[in-house]
Formats: structure tokens, C-alpha cells, sequence
């Protein structure tokens, strides 16, 4: 499972034409999205679900790699990362959805938008873990600038988006996938104090 996630992320960073065109070709049938309960159990019990816990895991240790380890920030700091990590998702989602049939006038299609906001979170979530537990490389936040190229072949390739509104969807899609998390993770630290590390 783990094997196949990796060539996953490896193919969404550096293949993301040919990495949409394929899940494109495994949701779709005939041209129209058709994502069947089992399809998309399948994407979160071997996509979503164990990149958050690597993600939870990583937060964790990178913690207990410092000297002055503390059990309490270390959990802290996991709650943190699991919420606002799983709370993004979903809220980019539903965002983006909303935003679809709301400014873009179509029938709203939320297991649509979450695939499409999972996918195109790879490059994120992958960055995330490196800058967790190696946090010296804190140059490599220039290439969080790379998740507008993969949404805007996501939005071609897997939304299927006619070019009027190519760009507009892609600038919001890529807005709230990368302001998500970091929303939601402001806010736990703001209401609840003790969990800042």
C-alpha cells in the first residue's frame, strides 16, 4: 500500500499530465465522472487516510528528535497537524464545490472536488512531511509554487474544465489548498492556546 502511494506522489510531482489522465481514466467512464462509494473508499482508505497518518506520525517524531523532548508537545503538535491537515482537505473541498456551483453554475459534485483537492495536495502533504522531519530545508517552500501547475493540469485534465474558467479554478483551487490547512491550524492555536508548541 505504502509502495504504491510513494509512485503515486513521485508520478503527481513529476508525470502530473499523465498521473491526471490516468485517475481521470479510473473515475470517469464516458466522458462523466462516475465515483462509485467502493472508488472512492478505496482512495481514502490508500491515499487520504495514510498520508494523514504519516503526515500525524511526522509531526510526532520531529518533536522527539529534539533534545528537550516533551511527551505533551509532541502530542500537541500531532492533534495539530492531524486536524488542520484532515480540516483542509475538507474545507478546501467543500469550498471549491461550493464555488462551482455557486460563481460557476453547476450541479455540485463535493466526492468530485475532494479527489480532485487530494491529488492535487500531494506535492503539499509530501513537503509537509519533509519540512517536519528536516526542517533545515526550509528553502524547499519555493516549490509549494509547483501545486498551481498540478492543479492546472488538474483542472484540464481530471475536472475537465472549459477554458473560460480554467484559470479562475485553478487560482482558487490552488488558494485554498495550500491556505487551508495553515486556516485551520491558525485557528486551533488562536482558541486553544495550549496547544502551541
Amino acid at each position: 500500500m505504502y509502495k504504491a502511494l510513494f509512485k503515486l506522489i513521485i508520478a503527481m510531482i513529476f508525470q502530473p499530465s499523465r498521473t491526471w489522465k490516468m485517475l481521470e481514466s479510473r473515475y470517469y467512464n464516458d466522458g462523466k465522472i462516475e465515483v462509485e462509494p467502493r472508488s472512492y473508499e478505496m482512495f481514502l482508505k490508500h491515499y487520504l487516510y495514510p498520508f494523514i497518518g504519516i503526515l500525524t506520525l511526522a509531526s510526532f517524531f520531529s518533536i522527539c528528535t529534539r533534545q528537550e523532548f516533551d511527551l505533551e508537545i509532541a502530542l500537541k503538535s500531532s492533534v495539530v497537524t492531524f486536524v488542520s491537515t484532515y480540516g483542509g482537505y475538507h474545507l478546501a473541498a467543500y469550498v471549491l464545490n461550493e464555488f462551482w456551483a455557486g460563481y460557476c453554475k453547476r450541479p455540485k459534485e463535493l466526492m468530485r472536488f475532494q479527489l480532485f483537492v487530494g491529488f492535487g495536495s500531494a506535492l503539499l502533504y509530501a513537503l509537509n512531511i519533509i519540512w517536519l522531519l528536516l526542517p533545515d530545508f526550509f528553502f524547499l517552500y519555493i516549490f509549494v509554487l509547483y501545486t498551481f501547475y498540478i492543479v492546472w493540469e488538474g483542472t484540464t485534465l481530471f475536472l475537465k474544465i472549459e477554458e473560460a474558467l480554467h484559470m479562475k479554478m485553478t487560482f482558487v483551487a490552488s488558494l485554498l489548498i495550500l491556505a487551508s490547512p495553515r486556516l485551520i491550524e491558525f485557528l486551533l492555536t488562536i482558541l486553544m492556546p495550549g496547544l502551541q508548541n
